[in-house]
């Protein structure tokens, strides 16, 4: 012990706190080293670039005015592709990959342009010294790493160092290293610098601006960016000397070139070699030292204080939004499966409410013991809340439950104060997880949020298996003496997809959601609250209606229990009010039985989920009979946002008139948001491009290559190309309607699938023209698309810049020009190749292949121009194939973006279609709400809407939350501050920006007219 105390207080005196801070960062030792790297390489190529002469870089400009425009068109594209994942973190994923992608196509297409030269850039030597450089680097390293892990297996190094390193890491570093190196060879070559007069040298570097009799002058030598250039390139970065001066390192280096001044020969080392083992040395030296003493450099202070500090820098590890529209989603491909095989199997064949009604063993115990909850009914007054469709995004989950763990919320609403404590009972309406109901869903999206917002007690286990509910907390007899917040949840149609059995094994055999106490047992329930109010909780399945078991329940509940002036609240996960009125349906046939034919009007409220959406509609009064006085929709839970503008016609139901008296967001802002579909639907789903960009390429398949492109371009005037060109669209289009196999068959399955997406409430004829329109602005802009990238290529060859030298042309050049830019008298590169078996440059040379793209694109297009395409082998027809479809797909995944977004702006803004699709796709975390009642004293029932117009996306330990002392075995609703992240922006917490976007009152009194009682009552 006294040794530990000694170690830190030592490193305590040294002040090693800010090296354990760099060292243990989020992610640790991966990229930063190379993010870091990155910037400097930055700001060394602005210097060097902005060291060039201003008014000759203009004037290149002026002289290449065509080929800049292509450049501006080339990357214009290349943006549009890559700008969804600007921002993004540097991780093994989709993101990384395109960042790579992206960078390799776009050089293998910018070096082909040799009009690129005449900015003072020779991008092909840049390109080849980089690929031979990068691969050095990375096999010189893994060998280092071979090394260092088999002196760690026989124990010479520490064990800390027993950790793998990230191959990552690895390559990441090794093309910094890389770029650093072709940056300094572009702008200060590989002269190599003879050292006749070392003092001279010594006081040639760039400090001599100022010198005391050049201090007036500095601002004439900093316009000099010249000369400033030229002594950085001969003294920062100088060789480190003769090889003479390593005799043992003579026959393992490379040398530098010679200047045409100098005649005979020179042993200096090449100052591009000195850079890369410099660099190579710092990383080898960075990882020893980090690896050998990892364990005293990242734990300077003791355990006890390191364990707090790394506490208070931990997040919330939340998931984000369901991208709906991704292409490499395995969870929305099981998704479809399990909607399929549920629709298929359980739909009419088998029912988890048949079983649950089968596993009672009379009818007594299913009234009393698990169906029915009247332990509430004798309180004074009761707070409850109402919230669904939770389980999405992390931040937007988490925003309500935080609201709803909260002691009390004080919200202030025209001019008046309102307090409203915590309910003491929870409903959830559904759809508890999504895209479907599995283990990691419902651990990660349901339980996580709610049980940061309300710890579980102490004596939770995450894997317990309640048997014997309700089981109350130790030293509490029975249901009726707990006073803790209690919760009950209905099952929605996404827990339905895999036949109920999570929703069985997390709500239904489990016994806390966080610090909510679940003690339901089956799928649906019936809640005796006080004043004579009930809620009934149906469970409609995937049919959209309860069973006949289920309605035997609570109809014989009606007549033996609920009073005549008693009040109900039917609580479903589905608004068939507004689906039905939607889709012309008719749903929900029991239900309606249940409401018309035996509550009587005694139904006040109607509340449900499904639309990630608030409204609320209340009944005009009328000489008509009232069964339901209003339907209420709160599904802003935490997953995605839905439209209202859509329903905002809705009037009818039950034969009851009704008005529209909220709507959260407003119709005004829900039909402004939709436009996001045109402005963000890539940014929102660019996993989207796995699917797009596959089907763009199918569309126009058989027209490469297009041969015949003369006539556009021979056009005079810039109408005549236009003419000429969508002339020749337009006949590519009746290429593919009468000769191409491939593309036919790919536009009549999208045409089918267009017609089939278009919702089903419309006439099959109005889908059938929808589905045409749809399917031909696609296949107009895969023509488009496929014609601009063939007048591109064609404009290169015609021009000489393409289609000149075959394969292997970046490499074939390299082998040519290499001895003269980097002498190798020793002949180092013959011993590599000959140690690796050829396999160096083998290796460097198909690497370089991979550059040269373009080229084996044009080359085989000519042929296939001349010879036809029948002199094509397979292979070679596949290798075409491909390299268009590296880049069409860049081209083509932007615009099907566009013309898809566009379609479901104009589908839900102007026809009212697809509400689901628009909305889905753009991911809205924001406006969230939850509903709030309080049974007062009279009996009256009142109703607040709270709110949260912005959900935060960052969040931080709470200080209070952290800072509170806890009492042993002390559940966390008596807490004052339960919830244990808050906003990291304080006028962004939920706390602070909740407000009130409803309130009314429904009177307890209040009983509609239902005519003579009786009459028979149809409706």
């Amino acid at each position: 012990m006294g040794s530990d105390k000694h170690s830190a207080g030592l490193l305590d005196t040294l002040r090693m706190e800010r090296v354990r801070t760099i060292l243990t960062h989020t992610h640790p030792y991966p990229h930063e080293h190379s993010r870091h790297a990155i910037i400097a390489v930055v700001v060394g190529c602005l210097f060097f670039i902005s060291s060039d002469n201003m008014h000759t870089l203009i004037e290149k400009l002026d002289n290449n005015i065509k080929w800049w425009s292509m450049y501006a068109c080339l990357l214009g594209f290349f943006y549009f592709f890559s700008s969804p994942f600007i921002g993004k973190t540097i991780t093994p994923s989709y993101s990384n990959f395109s960042r790579w992608y992206i960078a390799w196509i776009l050089v293998a297409a910018v070096y082909h342009l040799p009009s690129f030269q005449s900015m003072g850039v020779d991008l092909r030597m840049n390109l080849s010294l980089f690929l031979t450089i990068f691969l050095a680097s990375v096999l010189f390293l893994l060998v280092f790493h071979i090394i260092f892990l088999g002196l760690w297996y026989v124990g010479l190094v520490s064990r800390v160092a027993g950790k793998r390193p990230e191959i990552l890491t690895i390559i990441q570093n090794c093309a910094v290293i890389s770029v650093f190196c072709c940056v300094f060879y572009s702008h200060c070559g590989n002269r190599a610098v003879l050292r006749h007069r070392p003092l001279e040298r010594r006081n040639s570097s760039w400090f001599s601006l100022w010198k005391k009799e050049e201090r007036n002058t500095w601002l004439a030598k900093f316009l000099r960016m010249n000369e400033l250039k030229d002594q950085v390139c001969s003294s920062w970065f100088a060789p480190v000397g003769s090889a003479s001066d390593y005799p043992l390192l003579s026959k393992w280096v490379i040398y530098g070139e010679l200047g045409s001044d100098n005649g005979g020969s020179s042993d200096e080392i090449s100052p591009i070699y000195s850079l890369w083992a410099t660099f190579i040395g710092l990383y080898i030296a960075n990882y020893v030292v980090e690896r050998s003493t990892g364990w005293a450099l990242t734990h300077p202070l003791s355990v006890e204080e390191y364990e707090k500090m790394k506490k208070k820098q931990l997040k919330p590890e939340f998931l984000d939004m369901v991208p709906w529209y991704s292409g490499t989603s395995a969870d929305l491909f099981k998704t479809v499966f399990d909607l399929l095989v549920s629709v298929t199997v359980f739909v009419g064949r088998f029912d988890m409410r048949m079983m649950q009604a089968a596993m009672n063993k009379d009818q007594e115990s299913a009234q009393h013991g698990d169906l029915l909850y009247d332990h509430l009914s004798e309180k004074e007054d009761l707070w409850f809340d109402f919230m669904a469709d939770t389980g999405d995004g992390g931040n937007s989950s988490y925003s309500v439950a935080r609201l709803l763990a909260q002691p009390h919320i004080r919200v202030t609403r025209d001019d008046s104060v309102f307090t409203l404590p915590r309910g003491d009972v929870l409903l959830i309406g559904g759809d508890l997880a999504y895209p479907n109901p599995s283990t990691f869903t419902y651990e990660r999206r349901l339980f996580r949020p709610f049980e940061y917002a309300l710890q579980p007690p102490p004596w939770y286990k995450k894997d317990h298996v309640a048997v014997n509910k309700p089981e109350v907390p130790s030293g509490v007899p029975k249901l009726k003496q707990y006073d803790g917040p209690q919760c009950y949840i209905i099952p929605g149609n996404h827990d339905w997809f895999d036949g109920l059995n999570t929703f069985m094994r997390f709500i239904c055999h489990k016994s806390w959601l966080g610090g909510w106490f679940m003690p339901q047992k089956k799928s649906y329930f019936a809640l005796q609250l006080p004043k004579g109010w009930w809620v009934f909780g149906l469970d409609l399945a995937l049919h959209c209606d309860i069973d006949v078991y289920q309605f035997k329940f609570f109809a014989e509940l009606v007549k033996e229990q609920v009073g005549e002036r008693d009040s109900v609240i039917i609580m479903t996960h589905e608004p068939n009010w507004l689906l039905d009125w939607y889709f012309n349906n008719v749903s929900g046939k029991n239900v309606k039985h249940l409401i018309c034919d035996y509550l009587k009007g005694r139904c006040k409220l109607r509340i449900a989920g499904d639309m990630h959406h608030y409204m609320r509609h209340s009944y005009v009064p009328s000489d008509g009979p009232v069964y339901v006085q209003h339907l209420l929709v709160n599904g802003c839970g935490g997953a995605f946002l839905h439209p209202t503008h859509v329903f905002s016609n809705f009037r009818k139901f039950y034969g009851t008139t009704y008005e529209s008296k909220a709507a959260y967001p407003s119709f005004e802002d829900s039909s402004r948001i939709a436009l996001g579909n045109i402005l963000k639907f890539r940014k929102k789903n660019w996993q989207f491009d796995f699917i797009g960009g596959i089907v763009y390429f199918v569309l126009v398949f058989s027209m490469f290559p297009q041969c015949e492109l003369n006539h556009i371009l021979r056009e005079d005037s810039f109408s005549g190309h236009l003419r000429s060109f969508f002339g020749t669209v337009w006949n590519a289009f009746m290429y593919v309607l009468e000769h191409s196999y491939v593309s036919f068959a790919g536009a009549l399955l999208l045409l089918i699938v267009a017609i089939t997406f278009v919702p089903s409430k419309l006439s099959r004829k109005k889908r059938a023209m929808i589905g045409v329109l749809h399917v031909s602005a696609h296949l107009a802009a895969a023509l488009i698309l496929m014609l601009l990238l063939e007048l591109g290529v064609e404009t290169c060859i015609q021009h000489k810049l393409l289609a000149t030298s075959g394969y292997h042309t970046l490499y074939q050049w390299y082998r040519s020009v290499e001895s003269e830019h980097f002498p190798d008298p020793t002949g180092l590169r013959a011993r590599i190749e000959q140690w690796t078996f050829g396999l160096y440059p083998a290796c460097i040379k198909y690497l370089m292949s991979a550059f040269d793209i373009p080229e084996v694109m044009a080359v085989t297009r000519s042929n296939i121009c001349k010879n036809g395409m029948q002199s094509l082998s397979r292979g070679g027809a596949v290798i075409y194939y491909a390299s268009v479809f590296l880049y069409f797909w860049v081209f083509s995944t932007p615009v099907v973006s566009l013309v898809l977004g566009s379609y479901l702006y104009i589908c839900v803004n102007w026809l009212h279609l697809h509400f689901d699709e628009a909305f889905s796709s753009l991911r809205i975390a924001n406006y969230k709400a939850f509903t709030r009642f309080h049974i007062n004293h009279d009996g009256d029932l009142e109703v607040y809407t709270l709110a949260v117009d912005k959900v935060p996306k960052e969040w931080e330990l709470d200080p209070d939350w952290d800072g509170e002392l806890k009492q042993p075995q002390q559940l966390s609703h008596l807490r004052r501050f339960p919830s244990k992240w808050r906003a990291a922006s304080a006028h962004q917490d939920p706390l602070n920006t909740v407000k009130i976007i409803d309130h009314f009152v429904i009177q307890q009194t209040d009983k509609p007219d239902l005519g003579a009682s009786n009459r028979s009552v149809t409706c």
